[in-house]
């Protein structure tokens, strides 16, 4: 089974300094019928204007990955961190106990585009801690990239405490990518910018899909495309 959800369908807020995108229920937007996909509880696409962003805020409990698309991205917390997130670059941060963190578009002149999304861990009141790594276009091309995974897991270099995976592609036009979805498992795929047809429905820039009770995962790129793919629990703790 595929639910698609098109671009159009996303909550769209723009603010002076902010255009969002929000997958799921989040701030002031509510929507009992989009609110969690299995431990999946956020995924926002935003576009943060030259020289602003997010001021002081904290987060507890909650596995938070941040995606570069374009940009860069200046971190700050109350635990003394202070950095440059890079296009290509990931962040994943365990809030755990809880972390007050600042996130600003570093450059003066130019937007900056990411993803900021959320996953619920397997145990509350963890110690915060990060990391950060960079993958270049070269790394993710015409092939699904495993970037992050349970910790310990030998597969990726960045680990969460939950049992999800993180793919990212970056598919020159008429390449094709599989992945199989083992039983318990299902996936949320999104068209970050590009055209793809994923088991032979038509997804273009935004469009997100679910996806369940289906054992290959069939992607061709129609156009040049980026991609992420998530592989999650259909059953998890929290």
């Amino acid at each position: 089974m595929q639910e698609l959800i098109k671009a159009n369908e996303h909550y769209k807020n723009e603010i002076d300094w902010l255009t969002t995108y929000h997958h799921f229920s989040f701030g002031e937007y509510y929507n009992p019928e989009k609110h969690d996909y299995g431990p999946l509880r956020v995924f926002n696409d935003d576009i943060i204007k030259p020289d602003t962003g997010f001021e002081f805020h904290q987060h507890k409990d909650m596995e938070i990955i941040t995606y570069v698309i374009s940009g860069a991205l200046r971190h700050r917390d109350n635990l003394g961190n202070n950095g440059i997130i890079e296009t290509g670059e990931i962040q994943r941060m365990t809030a755990g106990t809880g972390v007050f963190h600042s996130e600003y578009n570093d450059s003066k002149t130019d937007p900056l585009r990411l993803l900021q999304i959320w996953v619920y861990p397997d145990k509350k009141g963890l110690r915060p801690s990060w990391q950060q790594k960079k993958y270049t276009q070269e790394d993710r091309k015409n092939k699904l990239l495993q970037v992050i995974g349970p910790m310990n897991n030998p597969g990726s270099e960045l680990s969460i405490h939950q049992n999800a995976l993180f793919y990212i592609s970056s598919l020159d036009s008429g390449k094709k990518v599989e992945h199989i979805l083992e039983s318990g498992r299902k996936a949320y795929l999104c068209v970050i910018d590009g055209k793809i047809s994923m088991n032979g429905k038509i997804m273009e820039t935004r469009d997100a899909a679910k996806i369940e009770n289906t054992n290959t995962i069939s992607i061709e790129a129609q156009r040049t495309t980026e991609l992420i793919l998530i592989n999650l629990p259909e059953k998890y703790t929290r």
